[in-house]
């Protein structure tokens, strides 16, 4: 592949992930989320045997650890807001992946990203750090899947090495799965620089 072919293919990535961030919505890229939605909704979706209590995300590795009773059961690789390297989450709008102690506060079958867990993003110290500095901490952190464009996963390796998001941590569907079965409301998730 030539090197104009390479930038091509960056350029072309890059508008369709300017096209797909966190909080955009393209209607015809949706996920059919019936199913999904109705396991939720009867609390199907948890295997008790693989239930995990803690989530740690490490932003500088680009990797999320998963335990259960303090011992590590997994690891995965992520994709971060795409100014994950320039510090916390301040405001809305920042690009930026927050750092600090949050908790799964929501599970959702996402039209757009596939399946997403909502984090507590702003907690207590982001919101008066915020306050102090008249800005907007924004909200709605997720950590979500793949967009429609990958459902399949043949871009993985490409989405995991660059950081596309609007702050949110965005894993392959598979993994998504594997946390989907795994983690209750309620896991505590810290996340560090």
């Amino acid at each position: 592949m030539k090197i104009g072919d390479k930038m091509r293919n960056f350029l072309l990535f890059i508008f369709i992930v300017l096209l797909t961030g966190c909080s955009s919505y393209d209607p015809k890229k949706k996920y059919v989320v019936n199913e999904c939605q109705k396991e939720l909704m009867a609390g199907l979706e948890i295997d008790e045997s693989k239930k995990i209590d803690k989530i740690v995300v490490l932003k500088k590795k680009r990797v999320m650890f998963v335990y259960k009773n303090n011992e590590r059961v997994a690891t995965f690789r992520v994709s971060l807001g795409k100014n994950a390297d320039k510090g916390p989450k301040e405001e809305m709008g920042d690009y930026k992946t927050p750092e600090g102690s949050y908790e799964i506060v929501r599970k959702r079958c996402h039209p757009k990203h596939y399946r997403s867990m909502m984090i507590s993003y702003p907690n207590k110290k982001d919101l008066e750090n915020a306050k102090a500095k008249g800005i907007n901490p924004g909200g709605y952190i997720t950590i979500h899947g793949q967009p429609k464009w990958n459902a399949n996963g043949q871009g993985n390796e490409y989405t995991l090495k660059h950081d596309w998001t609007e702050g949110c941590i965005a894993v392959p569907n598979v993994t998504m799965d594997t946390l989907w079965r795994a983690v209750e409301n309620g896991v505590k998730i810290t996340i560090k620089s």
